[in-house]
């Protein structure tokens, strides 16, 4: 009797768990089906119908062509034949192609790709030092517990409203600094910019919780590897929009390399095409002084289709280097943050 009272007992424990294990699977299933459920109506308010996605693609498509096509027709006219583009104008199908544009180009040799390696040099280096400068300000004006970030805001909110001009920036850079004929001329006047300070801190006080610094100071961490270690990782599309405007500016700068720069191996890409625009174009204006020679010179010469030859080479460079910002924009948005 007391083996079937166990056995009677044992089966009614296996039961009852059996009925909990049913109950729990019911339930699940139950929520799983609930969760999809307003899964599927969240989407539903979500969604874009058919006809609305089709007319933006349409839209988008559109805008893409406008800003595409410009530049793709400067690359067909840049491969024109100049007397083909005299005689027939500019359009999409040239009757004559030709590369003697890009041959005069190339025919100043080693003054180009030395050009080009100025130029890259003081991208590169000047997007760096322009970053760690502007980031650690800005970073510093979006701290609330920074005592003096009123005065250094109104610091950097002057000149954005008055300039000492081009002759006090002359004499600064070649009298105080001394900086005549010297890379650092063309890098440090455009490392810091008050626009960039303060776009940049707001993107900080925006996207940088009080709750991730104040729990990296409880761990203990310093000031330093609370800015490069968490800070910055959680900042990267701000960064990189800051890194984009700056890559702009030293890649397009030739102002500075005319006012500071006399040693010509020394002059960036910008400055030196220009210098080979203004070479032809003082040719051919005073043609008719320099005998037969100047004027089978300039006759030869690629006016038109060289300016644009002028164009694709400056703008091909920094176009292919858009898409390497572009994917820390996305790396910098998928950056995990704390939701309060």
């Amino acid at each position: 009797m007391e083996q079937i009272s166990c056995t009677v007992k044992k089966g009614g424990k296996s039961v009852a768990a059996q009925n909990m294990q049913k109950t729990e699977i019911i339930s699940k299933r139950k929520m799983q089906k609930r969760i999809k459920k307003l899964e599927a109506e969240e989407c539903k308010y979500n969604q874009i119908k058919a006809p609305t996605n089709i007319a933006f693609n349409i839209i988008l498509t559109i805008l893409s062509l406008i800003c595409v096509i410009p530049f793709i027709f400067v690359i067909i006219i840049s491969f024109t034949d100049e007397a083909s583009l005299a005689m027939n104008g500019y359009r999409f199908m040239p009757e004559k192609l030709s590369l003697y544009a890009y041959e005069y180009i190339i025919s100043a040799g080693e003054n180009i790709l030395r050009s080009y390696g100025v130029t890259i040099l003081i991208t590169v280096v000047g997007t760096i030092i322009g970053l760690l400068l502007t980031g650690t300000y800005a970073y510093a004006l979006s701290r609330k517990t920074y005592a003096y970030r009123k005065f250094f805001t109104t610091v950097i909110t002057i000149p954005m409203l008055f300039s000492g001009g081009m002759i006090a920036n002359y004499l600064i850079v070649t009298k105080v600094l001394m900086l005549k004929d010297s890379l650092w001329a063309l890098i440090l006047p455009l490392c810091l910019n008050s626009f960039n300070i303060i776009v940049l801190r707001t993107f900080f006080k925006t996207s940088i919780p009080d709750a991730v610094v104040e729990s990296a100071k409880i761990d203990g961490a310093s000031e330093w590897r609370l800015f490069f270690q968490i800070v910055i990782p959680m900042a990267l599309p701000g960064l990189a929009t800051i890194g984009l405007f700056l890559t702009l500016g030293y890649w397009n700068d030739w102002f500075n390399a005319m006012m500071y720069m006399d040693n010509k191996e020394l002059i960036p890409l910008q400055y030196l095409l220009i210098q080979i625009e203004s070479s032809i174009d003082w040719l051919a204006n005073n043609k008719a002084t320099m005998g037969v020679d100047g004027i089978t010179a300039a006759a030869n010469m690629p006016k038109e289709t060289i300016k644009m030859a002028i164009v694709v080479i400056s703008t091909l460079p920094i176009i292919f280097a858009y898409p390497f910002f572009q994917r820390y924009f996305v790396n910098g948005l998928t950056v995990g943050a704390v939701k309060e």
